[in-house]
């Protein structure tokens, strides 16, 4: 079941930031409780004063500093003191709970940018399935918050369906599908850890390797394989980085240039009536809906953003319809 503690008593009243965390928590602890999640935002830089998100993992927190200067690597002592005062004041919490992340504006994004060798994984619920996050030693956790009604979306039509999820990270949208019902999945990643992490998701909620295979590859190389083999899938996710350099790959991979090709493929290999969940969280992505054929693009966006998050532009997503 979600671990979701009380509120502490004897509450200090005098910080604004205390405040908006407990404020925010007794809201959605109501809406965890009734959907047995235990991982979400609790606080979104919501205050100025304070340029912080603090993510909620079953009982740990995950506070990420947002930073205008690109060599800055730690939170400032002035907002990290005041942090931690705020979340023991409300759950009682030790700084041994609390880890520390810092993303700088105009730093180049790592997507598997490792920061420690602590192998440290524990599980979470989100919708009662279950995931492994590891907090201490990557930039990004495992499971990204803001997809999380996309993923109980994909789940809603994945019943009896083959579903194909590209840059799958962890595969929490496989996990999700499977549990849902799906007759088959494939995932796709190129990063052997990841890969690695997303079969143990699938082992932690007792779901079976043969219809739900794993394949580290190059999504573009990929999708050309799936072509020729006259694969068809009824569902395809795509939710790329923006920018990838990886050395696994032949070329820099960029979302606005390679959004056609790769939309392009994947909608061959969409059986009738089937559809593409395709989402970025590029600010600056602009989306040329004419370049595609025999489909229907809607932007379901503002259906897809968590209640927990409250910045409308935290993503982007669109369902794309095979006519």
């Amino acid at each position: 079941m979600a671990i979701l503690p009380a509120i502490a008593d004897g509450e200090d009243k005098s910080s604004p930031l205390a405040n908006r965390i407990r404020k925010n928590y007794r809201h959605l602890r109501k809406w965890a409780k009734r959907t047995n999640t235990d991982c979400f935002r609790i606080y979104g830089r919501d205050i100025k004063a304070f340029p912080v998100a603090i993510d909620f993992y079953a009982g740990r927190f995950c506070v990420q500093y947002f930073s205008s200067h690109s060599q800055e690597e730690e939170t400032p002592a002035k907002y990290k003191d005041e942090i931690i005062k705020a979340l023991t004041s409300v759950f009682g919490a030790k700084e041994d709970v609390i880890f520390w992340r810092t993303r700088a504006r105009h730093k180049e994004t790592r997507q598997y940018e490792k920061l420690d060798e602590s192998k440290e994984f524990f599980s979470v619920f989100e919708y009662g399935v279950k995931f492994l996050v590891n907090l201490s030693d990557y930039l990004d956790t495992g499971l990204f918050l803001d997809h999380r009604e996309t993923r109980k979306m994909v789940a809603s039509i994945a019943k009896d369906k083959r579903v194909l999820n590209l840059f799958a990270y962890t595969c929490s949208f496989s996990v999700h599908a499977a549990i849902a019902g799906a007759s088959f999945t494939k995932s796709v990643d190129m990063s052997n850890t990841y890969c690695a992490w997303g079969r143990d998701n699938f082992n932690l909620n007792s779901l079976p390797e043969k219809n739900n295979p794993i394949a580290r590859e190059d999504c573009l190389k990929f999708l050309d394989n799936e072509i020729r083999s006259k694969t068809k899938y009824d569902i395809i996710v795509i939710d790329p980085p923006t920018i990838s350099r990886s050395k696994k790959m032949d070329e820099l991979f960029d979302i606005q240039i390679d959004y056609l090709t790769l939309i392009e493929k994947a909608l061959r290999l969409l059986s009738k009536g089937g559809v593409i969940f395709f989402s970025t969280n590029s600010r600056k992505f602009l989306f040329n809906t004419t370049y595609f054929k025999n489909c229907t693009i809607e932007d379901i966006s503002s259906k897809t953003i968590p209640l927990d998050f409250h910045d409308p532009k935290i993503h982007r997503c669109w369902k794309i319809s095979a006519i």
